[in-house]
């Protein structure tokens, strides 16, 4: 992997692409767990420093700095992980956002 490249860019020039959305670290579709290794994601809005500890980045804006090893998440369970204590507490108001007229 190229040094100073953002590995989801790399594997994509590679021919292996990988889940991805925004591109600007804010959302987690691109998120995965380190295994083995390190990398700089100080670019990643969309985490948590709880996350970070927990050896989360996202790759759209993480580059390594070595040999590394990751595990691909589901989205939806690091949403869940960021974002989760958020929403889904209290009331919950239904029916049109807007008055007809």
């Amino acid at each position: 992997m190229p040094e100073g490249e953002y590995i989801l860019r790399s594997f994509e020039q590679q021919g292996d692409p990988l889940p991805f959305s925004c591109r600007n670290g804010c959302c987690t579709a691109c998120a995965v767990r380190v295994l083995e290794g390190s990398i700089d994601h100080r670019e990643a809005l969309g985490l948590s420093r709880e996350l970070r500890q927990q050896g989360y980045g996202l790759l759209c804006v993480a580059r390594a700095t070595g040999p590394l090893e990751v595990e691909t998440q589901d989205e939806d369970e690091v949403y869940d992980l960021q974002f989760g204590r958020y929403f889904g507490r209290g009331k919950v108001r239904t029916g049109l956002p807007l008055d007809e007229e």
